[in-house]
């Protein structure tokens, strides 16, 4: 029985050229992460892995043109040199981006709550038409703040679709929207150990029955109400504003839950930098 072996080479150098949008450092540290890097055994599985999620990068930061091409240079005592050139391309630019389901607020309303634009003249100092998948997430986040800071309480994104045109230079965004009834706040009440005398506590409520429902002034509450435990030493007290919504008359209760934890004590002072004067 004889068993020829042919080992698999080890990986000598890599090289990354026309990278600038990602520094050559990052995309080492990402090449590494997937199990490429240099002294390491070379796969051509891995090779491929990597050359995709380098693709898949420069696609998140609105690049779709960008191209990555990998070449594997043979060397002496079973090594191998890679090569890794990149051709970045261009952003795509937003040609039109569309909200399809708003009755309440106009388009134009909505439109000026996205980082994202469509290309204007501004665009060139601004670069704000250059699609990023980043940007887009914290546009959405920004819409779904603005329905619920009034009353929307069960406003929903149905679904976003963001295309391109065949040659990858321009974007189409259309974010469908769910934005249901509006809401009124019915009642405002407290719960859990709250350690203070609870008017003091009921006195930091900005959230009031009749009110319009909204998120920010229940966050803020929230804050107020932590901050106000936080002076009585409770440092990691947690507040939770929870709403409960009565979708037969459109209106909402709000449950503050006070959890003040554990009261926290001074157990030590320290000074730096006094070389001139003792403790």
């Amino acid at each position: 029985l004889i068993i020829n072996v042919v080992e698999r080479p080890s990986v000598s150098s890599i090289e990354i050229e026309g990278n600038k949008a990602i520094s050559t450092e990052d995309l080492m540290k990402g090449l590494k992460q997937s199990g490429l890097a240099e002294g390491e055994i070379f796969q051509r599985a891995t090779l491929e892995g990597v050359r995709n999620e380098l693709q898949r990068q420069y696609v998140a930061q609105g690049r779709y043109s960008a191209e990555v091409d990998a070449e594997v240079v043979p060397q002496p005592r079973n090594r191998v040199a890679l090569k890794i050139k990149i051709n970045e391309g261009t952003v795509a630019a937003i040609q039109h981006i569309n909200i399809v389901g708003n009755t309440v607020f106009s388009d134009e309303t909505l439109q000026q709550l996205f980082e994202l634009k469509t290309t204007n003249w501004l665009s060139f100092f601004k670069n704000d038409d250059k699609y990023a998948r980043e940007k887009l997430s914290g546009d959405l986040e920004r819409l779904r703040s603005y329905y619920l800071d009034r009353g929307y309480i069960n406003m929903d994104i149905a679904s976003t679709q963001v295309s391109i045109t065949p040659d990858k230079k321009h974007v189409y965004i259309t974010v469908n929207v769910n934005e249901g009834e509006k809401y009124t706040v019915r009642d405002v009440k407290l719960s859990g150990d709250l350690k203070v005398p609870e008017d003091q506590v009921k006195s930091l409520l900005l959230v009031q029955p009749g009110q319009v429902f909204s998120r920010k002034v229940m966050t803020t509450t929230s804050e107020l109400i932590t901050r106000r435990l936080g002076n009585e030493g409770y440092t990691f007290a947690n507040v939770n504003g929870v709403p409960q919504p009565n979708d037969q008359d459109h209106t909402v209760d709000i449950m503050f839950v006070v959890d003040p934890g554990k009261r926290a004590y001074v157990n030590r002072i320290n000074y730096r930098g006094n070389t001139k004067t003792e403790d």
